[in-house]
């Protein structure tokens, strides 16, 4: 009897069994002709991943849970997970002989890595003669789909993306793929299985080389069954999920205020499609708040940053990155270790740190706050090193997300109102007057009272002997003064602006409505930097933006 042919679904992100294409392609076929076909889903564990990613203890723990339920939610349908070590590149053609694989399908992936990866991948399939079948479903629309109706580019703003997505037809989330054959339990083991039955196995934390015992409590565990019984918890608040709008949530509550499922949404063990078509459903017939702030624009906003990312070469780094405004960043090793670890000397910014370094995840505000403060607010450090930190330390450092946003809370793109400065004083005390959020995360403050939490250092020595916390000594002073370092810095931003409006304009600007952040269209040439049309009179839009950020500047 001749051996069967080996379909191979492979698992990078998109780790569920739900809504997955490309699975459902694999299933369907061994389903199919079960005496001619078998399913072997696989995960690729690459050991060398640890020397080159950044990932924190906290990640690796939410991916090993998340493939030890998938191998579950495999078994549910008479299959199981196939965890592979080794680097795709080496261990695909070995795979492709050892076990007569015919096909190979997986989901579609935007990140430079990975694009490198699969296109290797695909050259050995072809040498094999192994047919490769990819499915996009890690977003709701196509990017490539969405740049072509852009006539060829990335849309640059929230309000072109969503008009160009509107015409697009929404795709339905698929249901679990149907059971396979019994026996698809032990299909024919190789040589390395036979030797060792749990070669295949998910990996232990131990085989991580993370320490569990030393890590803090689990608030957010992974896997597909986790992510669908907190999304089902969440839309079951109709009434929450309809009034839902991002910014009137809190950055600094003691439990989430918003629905964090990004995590889950991330790796891909839930479907965005899915999480989108029941918010769909929920909200139906009922008053409810509209996009960009309610959680239907949420996701899209999820869409529009994956979508600029696709189409942009260097869309992760400065230099190189045609969206990007080119700025001259300070470079601050003391400053850029003391916010990475929670010791500036502000309260605030300090517990958002410490937060983000012990539980993985943190409020979308509290994220505007310390990207902020490390760069054009007070630290003038570059938005690339803030990125790297919150690509370890995140459950939900997505690549995509990541950037964007960071250039977003830079100013470097997208969003160019660069005189809006968060205040690392301010902002969290308008939703946690008390400072619990501080108390929690920042214990040595945590007999500081409400009046002066936020500003420790304006208290007393004696008044700081009595709290049991001596600024300097239990607790750093403020690496920088905010009031008066964020004067400078956007003084900074504005000629930066000029000199990079100068370069693309070959010694004019861009239109003015590109730098106020009022969504114009990039490459639409306005007066030169005099600020002054050709009759000689100043721009009137540009007089209005220098006014506002003189009134700023006096009211700081």
């Amino acid at each position: 009897m001749a051996k069967r042919e080996t379909i191979v679904h492979w698992f990078r992100k998109g780790l569920r069994i739900h809504d997955n294409p490309a699975l459902t392609v694999a299933v369907d076929k061994v389903r199919a002709n079960p005496a001619k076909y078998c399913l072997r889903p696989i995960f690729v564990l690459d050991p060398g991943i640890r020397k080159w990613l950044r990932v924190g203890p906290n990640r690796w723990r939410f991916l090993q849970q998340t493939l030890a339920n998938l191998d579950e939610n495999l078994r549910s349908i008479n299959s199981r997970l196939y965890v592979v070590r080794g680097n795709p590149v080496e261990v695909f053609p070995k795979l492709f002989a050892d076990w007569n694989v015919s096909l190979l399908t997986y989901e579609h992936d935007i990140e430079p890595y990975a694009v490198k990866r699969d296109s290797t991948v695909e050259e050995h399939a072809r040498k094999h003669r192994v047919e490769v079948h990819i499915e996009k479903s890690h977003t709701i629309f196509d990017p490539e789909g969405i740049v072509k109706k852009n006539g060829g580019k990335p849309p640059l703003t929230y309000q072109r993306y969503a008009t160009l997505a509107s015409a697009c037809k929404i795709p339905q989330p698929l249901p679990v793929p149907q059971k396979l054959p019994a026996k698809e339990t032990s299909p024919e083991a190789d040589e390395e299985e036979r030797k060792n039955p749990s070669c295949y196995d998910p990996p232990t934390m131990e085989e991580l080389d993370i320490d569990e015992a030393s890590m803090g409590q689990c608030k957010f565990p992974g896997g597909e069954s986790e992510a669908l019984r907190r999304m089902n918890e969440i839309l079951s608040r109709k009434a929450w999920v309809c009034k839902f709008e991002k910014p009137n949530t809190s950055p600094n509550s003691l439990e989430p205020s918003t629905t964090v499922l990004s995590p889950y949404l991330k790796f891909g063990c839930l479907s965005v499609r899915l999480f989108y078509s029941r918010i769909a459903e929920t909200i139906k017939g009922q008053k409810h708040s509209q996009p960009p702030v309610s959680l239907i624009g949420q996701v899209m906003w999820r869409e529009f940053y994956y979508c600029v990312a696709a189409a942009t070469p260097n869309y992760d780094k400065m230099v190189g990155n045609g969206i990007c405004t080119q700025i001259d960043w300070d470079t601050n090793k003391d400053h850029l270790e003391a916010w990475t670890h929670g010791r500036t000397g502000y309260p605030f910014i300090d517990a958002i740190m410490r937060q983000l370094r012990q539980e993985g995840w943190i409020h979308h505000l509290a994220r505007h706050a310390v990207a902020c403060f490390l760069t054009r607010g007070d630290l003038w450090i570059s938005w690339e090193e803030g990125q790297r930190v919150f690509e370890e330390l995140l459950l939900d450092a997505d690549w995509a997300l990541n950037a964007g946003n960071w250039m977003w809370l830079s100013a470097s793109a997208f969003f160019h109102q660069y005189f809006r400065v968060y205040s690392p004083v301010a902002f969290g005390k308008k939703t946690d007057p008390e400072g619990k959020f501080i108390k929690k995360y920042v214990p040595e403050l945590a007999r500081f009272p409400a009046g002066i939490i936020y500003e420790p250092w304006k208290a007393n020595l004696e008044t700081q002997k009595k709290l049991g916390c001596i600024i300097g000594k239990d607790y750093p002073n403020r690496i920088v003064v905010h009031e008066d370092i964020s004067k400078v810095n956007i003084q900074r931003m504005s000629a930066a602006y000029k000199r990079n409006k100068a370069q693309k304009e070959g010694g004019t600007e861009e239109d003015d409505s590109v730098s106020s952040g009022s969504g114009g269209t990039p490459g639409k040439k306005r007066p030169s930097s005099t600020g002054t049309t050709a009759k000689g009179k100043a721009a009137p839009k540009k007089r209005k933006i220098e006014a506002t950020i003189e009134k700023f500047l006096k009211k700081k």
